[in-house]
């Protein structure tokens, strides 16, 4: 466009400046599919369109640091663990705690986050938990009850449904084993450790069906073709919601984390996608992603207002991870020591995997 020379220098700036910001009006966003993309949409990218006037468009994402490298998108979706190595390895931008809005009953922000939230390049906005379900016709008179029986095969027969990666994994064959929950992340650090993990899986390996994506796991219990699955709660609450009432959560031995927005180094809308951060981690939008999700909030103000949820009128307080009735036996995943040891673990596991 050429601008006339009779306009101020001042006037063609501004208007200079305003077409950039009409031409950069999509924020790309990673995140990962299926009911819970869809919860995303109505609480969070919906709303945030409306208001601001900028287009989102979603990435696939299923973990994973592999997105920040080329031609990233401006936000990713990431567990805290990947957030926290992809931000010592330069990957993403240090985020700006200090203008996040307060609380919706005034608390400031740095109190009404949950502890370690805030990291120095991703915020927190979901607690959510990798558990086991299974599918309550293979086991009418004797159901699963805690995280041994999940490698019970003669008591609990039946195909597994666990994702192909060790986290969770490593962690469940330990416990199964007898490793006491505190214990767990000191003794992988081991070869030891790693070895009676692997070896414990490799009695389960003939009935393993790997999955990848979110909601491969649901759809096996769904169909029957497994007759338990790791997974994410929330996509399992999901199910049930939707009318697969089979569908039943063991919580003995959840590993708990924390999801974050995390902003990559070279994201081409960094002030738009630290915009949306803040929008979307205000108290309202966090409750009512909990209310559908079933995941827990990151602040305690959006903790303390969950309700029901707005279809079923399901009391969802009693469906998050953090609930006394779902906490027991819980771990808390280690970020720190993923963040530290990711590559070698997995490797390790790659290996583990091969014929």
């Amino acid at each position: 466009m050429r601008w006339p020379e009779r306009w101020p220098a001042t006037l063609l700036l501004a208007l200079a400046v305003g077409s950039a910001t009409a031409q950069e009006t999509t924020l790309r966003i990673a995140t990962w599919g299926g009911s819970y993309e869809a919860a995303q949409e109505e609480v969070f990218f919906t709303p945030f369109e409306a208001a601001d006037d900028i287009k989102i468009e979603t990435v696939a994402y299923e973990g994973g640091t592999g997105i920040l490298d080329e031609d990233p998108p401006d936000l990713v979706d990431m567990a805290m663990s990947e957030a926290i190595a992809a931000c010592e390895a330069g990957k993403l931008r240090r985020l700006d705690h200090g203008a996040l809005p307060d609380g919706a009953d005034g608390t400031p922000a740095a109190e009404d986050f949950i502890p370690g939230a805030m990291q120095d390049c991703a915020l927190t906005h979901s607690v959510y938990a990798t558990v086991i379900a299974y599918d309550r016709r293979a086991f009418p008179a004797h159901p699963p009850t805690r995280i041994q029986d999940l490698f019970n095969t003669e008591e609990f027969p039946g195909r597994r449904a666990l994702r192909q990666r060790p986290d969770a994994n490593l962690e469940w064959a330990l416990m199964a084993s007898g490793v006491p929950p505190r214990e767990v992340y000191d003794l992988l650090s081991t070869e030891r450790g790693l070895d009676l993990a692997l070896e414990r899986l490799n009695r389960l390996r003939e009935r393993i069906v790997w999955w990848r994506h979110g909601e491969e796991p649901v759809h096996l219990l769904e169909a029957g073709e497994v007759a338990m699955a790791s997974g994410y709660n929330g996509r399992f609450f999901a199910a049930r919601n939707r009318g697969a009432s089979h569908i039943a959560i063991l919580w003995d031995a959840q590993i708990r984390e924390q999801q974050t927005w995390a902003i990559p180094a070279g994201a081409r809308h960094p002030e738009a996608a630290e915009h949306f951060i803040r929008f979307a981690t205000r108290s309202g939008p966090l409750t009512a992603f909990a209310e559908r999700m079933a995941y827990g909030p990151a602040r305690h103000s959006a903790a303390r207002a969950i309700r029901r949820h707005p279809e079923t009128g399901a009391d969802m307080r009693l469906h998050i991870p953090t609930h006394p009735y779902n906490d027991r036996n819980a771990v808390a995943k280690d970020v720190d020591w993923y963040a530290h040891t990711l590559e070698r673990i997995r490797s390790r596991f790659r290996d583990w995997l091969a014929p």
